[in-house]
């Protein structure tokens, strides 16, 4: 076993974590799991030394650590053993614990031994020569964080910031030169106002910008006041200006004028981070003069020293770093392997001339494939010109190479990510409805595909701390893109005739429609998906277009007004509609008697609008299955006296309705809805009561009551909701107790109840006996006992204390 199969594979992760699971669970095996984990942390620190220093270890070291590794491994099964084993089998216990003993004094034999000297010996005597090489990575192993071993956890956002560039594995000395080089302009010159970071797209830009601002020197100077946003191509300038001029101020975004800001010279430091900024026009306006506050600018084009005082221009890789990354990328370890093709490799590697992006992206489309297929590639990447300042487009057909090897499904799901702006976060949910719809593909298998293009390095999931779960809500997990990847996405999809192409997209905000549409509008457009990004649209703003073939509409704005398109008449194949407000406040969306048509629409998304009135007088949707409110002003639609929901939405399975602050209560007649599976009423912060009647919904899977602060009592008819099998009420903190219908709920399997502090007792154990299906529950430490006493009766039931975990939203806010 190699040593990076040993410790960058599952297995001392899954034992700390099986370890962990005893030690909360009160049993014979504490005492020997606490000493295991104290011993084991112990050892992490060599782990890390062995895993990042790229160090070949001798036969001899290694087959000691192939040995420790299996005696770790047999740790894991033991472990799983004492978790299964009930309290009730005296004798087994005994048995097991002699075995935990046993293990406890393997592993301290190991720690204490002469190994540990030599290994870091081993590690130390390769580092002399390299120390040079690899003395970034040394500092930055307090951040990195320790996988779950669940191909989910190693997928979903390797890197501890959202607002990274999907370049984690950037490192080296030209890194850690540029962040010294950077922070030096920053705290030591008093004369620089505006600092910029300057180079190609892919070059590790974002990745350097975000070390800079996880600097502990960095955060204490400016006393931990930094800003982060991003600009990109079309920004909503008045919407930056307010963030920012609120954030130097102290106060909420506020309007703002000349004489205000030249009368502003005190104040404690503070430092905001533009990353992405295109054009001089746009950067004028983003910076205020003002002395106690700094600007970092990061872009991929060099501005006059009149604007940014000082410029650090980004290195491409050198010919070691280089290798390493690729070898991490393609191989998952920090050098070629024996039994790769050493000159081959070394000829691709040279190809992709330093680019961290174009290193990291290729490695992972190459990893596994045969050699024949790598000098195919070599091939094709030398015919490319070099990738410099005056060649960057190139980059795009050296990128080409790593999606063309996809699977056709996987590239048309790569493709269509190209349909949605810039430097925005995209909802899972929303792909995942748009596949299912268009791909002919299930939500599994929509997940897979997801999974592979993040484990290729196409893309970058971004979740909360829960998400990724049995159960969990697509809405809780987004997903990025480096804008290189976008401009590649977005040029595969631009080929051929306007009206033939498979998708028809607009690359980013314009204050009207492409000409080269307006043109060839007097021919039907095939497109499968339409997107479109702009500001406010009025009716006469549209123009006539003909989309017989359209199953996905994308509709970006950023404005107060709306006009949906007319055209949406002329989609009678639409299937899935998204409408994305991305503008400051709620949107008020007209004609929306273009819905009249919508007979085959299933899945419709609406965020950050007010929804128009819904009646009984409302042409009937059909065949929608999912509709998804996030961020929307709803009270008026949502109107309980005068809304039907089972006559306009009669086959509705999922309706989700996430950050509406305006939602007080729902409509009686939602329980009337047959059909409804999942039920997700979430961050509704004015959310006072649910119907008495819930318990009519006997098809209901999922009910989502995360974080509904007003919430005080769940209907005693929650009891009959015989098919529910998930219920979340986690930060609900004002609700009162878990009903003891809950017991009622035969088909439950899992119950998420973290943060809910005002419960402190459950219903009595044999309110509860009935839960034979419980697999799961999360909750605090009040009544973590209570429910595991609960465990003598329900066998495969599994307890846990809900884990604290700690946001960076501050990068991106």
């Amino acid at each position: 076993m190699a040593l990076n199969e040993m410790f960058v594979g599952e297995i001392v992760t899954e034992l700390l974590k099986q370890l962990n699971a005893i030690s909360h669970k009160s049993c014979f095996c504490k005492s020997s799991a606490d000493n295991l984990i104290t011993s084991i942390q112990e050892l992490l620190p060599i782990i890390e030394e062995l895993k990042y220093s790229g160090v070949e270890l001798p036969a001899f070291r290694q087959s000691q650590l192939n040995r420790f590794s299996e005696t770790l491994r047999g740790g894991i099964e033991l472990a799983r053993k004492v978790l299964e084993s009930g309290r009730w089998n005296v004798y087994k216990n005994l048995q097991l614990v002699r075995k935990m003993e046993k293990l406890e004094k393997q592993v301290a034999r190991f720690i204490s031994g002469p190994m540990q000297a030599h290994l870091l010996a081993d590690v130390h005597h390769m580092r002399f020569e390299t120390m040079e090489r690899f003395n970034r990575l040394e500092q930055r192993l307090d951040s990195m964080k320790t996988g779950s071993g669940r191909r989910v956890e190693e997928a979903v956002k390797r890197m501890e910031v959202e607002g990274d560039s999907n370049l984690g594995g950037f490192s080296g000395i030209g890194l850690e030169l540029g962040k010294d080089k950077v922070k030096k302009m920053m705290i030591e010159r008093d004369d620089l106002n505006v600092v910029g970071i300057w180079g190609i797209g892919g070059s590790g830009k974002t990745t350097l910008a975000n070390e800079i601002c996880r600097d502990n020197q960095v955060q204490s100077y400016f006393n931990n006041r930094i800003l982060f946003l991003t600009v990109s191509q079309s920004p909503d300038l008045e919407q930056l200006r307010a963030k920012i001029w609120g954030f130097i101020t102290g106060n909420e975004p506020l309007n703002y004028t000349r004489k205000s800001r030249c009368e502003w010279g005190s104040g404690p430091q503070a430092l905001v981070v533009l990353d992405d900024v295109w054009s001089l026009p746009v950067l004028e306006q983003l910076i205020f003069r003002v002395p106690t506050y700094k600007t970092l600018v990061i872009s991929r084009f060099k501005f006059p020293r009149s604007v940014v005082n000082e410029v650090y221009e980004v290195e491409l890789l050198e010919e070691d770093e280089s290798m390493s990354l690729f070898c991490r990328s393609a191989f998952g370890q920090n050098s070629i392997p024996p039994t790769a093709n050493e000159t081959l490799v070394k000829q691709i590697v040279d190809e992709c001339k330093g680019l961290p992006l174009a290193l990291k992206v290729i490695g992972a489309s190459l990893q596994d494939q045969p050699e024949m297929y790598w000098i195919n590639a070599r091939k094709r990447l030398s015919r490319g010109e070099l990738i410099c300042e005056s060649h960057e487009n190139k980059l795009l057909d050296r990128m080409a190479i790593s999606v063309e090897c996809l699977k056709k499904k996987v590239k048309e799901c790569f493709m269509d990510l190209g349909s949605f702006p810039e430097d925005k976060k995209i909802p899972l949910d929303v792909l995942v409805n748009m596949w299912v719809e268009i791909h002919n593909i299930d939500e599994e298998e929509a997940f897979t595909i997801l999974m592979e293009l993040s484990d290729k390095n196409l893309l970058t999931l971004v979740k909360d701390a829960r998400a990724g779960e049995a159960y969990c809500s697509y809405h809780e997990i987004c997903v990025t893109q480096h804008d290189v990847l976008r401009d590649l996405a977005l040029h595969l999809s631009n080929k051929g005739e306007v009206n033939e192409r498979k998708r028809l997209l607009m690359p980013r905000r314009d204050t009207e429609l492409p000409r080269d549409w307006e043109k060839n509008a007097d021919q039907p457009f095939n497109a499968q998906i339409v997107s479109v990004h702009t500001g406010e649209m009025r009716e006469m703003d549209w123009f006539h277009m003909e989309f017989p073939k359209t199953e996905v509409l994308i509709l970006n704005f950023c404005s107060d007004k709306y006009f949906l398109p007319p055209f949406i008449d002329d989609m009678p194949k639409l299937r899935a509609l998204i409408v994305i407000n991305h503008g400051t406040t709620e949107a008020t969306l007209e004609n929306f008697s273009v819905f009249t048509n919508l007979a085959n629409l299933r899945s419709l998304w609406l965020e950050k609008v007010s929804v128009p009135q819904l009646s009984n007088a409302t042409i009937p949707l059909r065949n929608l299955r999912k509709l998804s409110m996030v961020l929307c002003k709803v009270s008026n639609s949502l109107d309980p006296a005068v809304l039907d929901l089972p006559q306009i939405f009669p086959r509705l399975s999922e309706l989700v309705i996430d950050h509406c602050d305006d939602l007080v209560k729902i409509p009686l007649s939602i329980c009337k809805v047959n059909s409804l599976q999942s039920l997700s009423l979430t961050n509704c912060h004015r959310l006072r009561e649910l119907p008495a009647d819930l318990g009519m919904l006997k098809k209901l899977q999922i009910l989502r009551l995360s974080a509904c602060p007003e919430l005080k009592m769940l209907p005693p008819s929650i009891g009959e909701l015989v098919g529910l099998k998930y219920l979340d009420i986690s930060e609900c903190v004002n609700l009162k107790c878990l009903p003891k219908e809950v017991g009622k709920l035969v088909s439950l399997e899992k119950i998420d109840m973290r943060d809910c502090l005002q419960i402190v007792n459950l219903p009595t154990p044999a309110a509860l006996s009935n839960l034979k299906s419980l697999q799961r529950v999360i909750c605090d430490d009040e009544v973590f006992g209570q429910w595991r006493n609960l465990e003598k009766t329900v066998p495969n039931l599994h307890v846990q204390i809900a884990e604290k975990w700690y946001s960076l939203d501050w990068l991106n806010s």
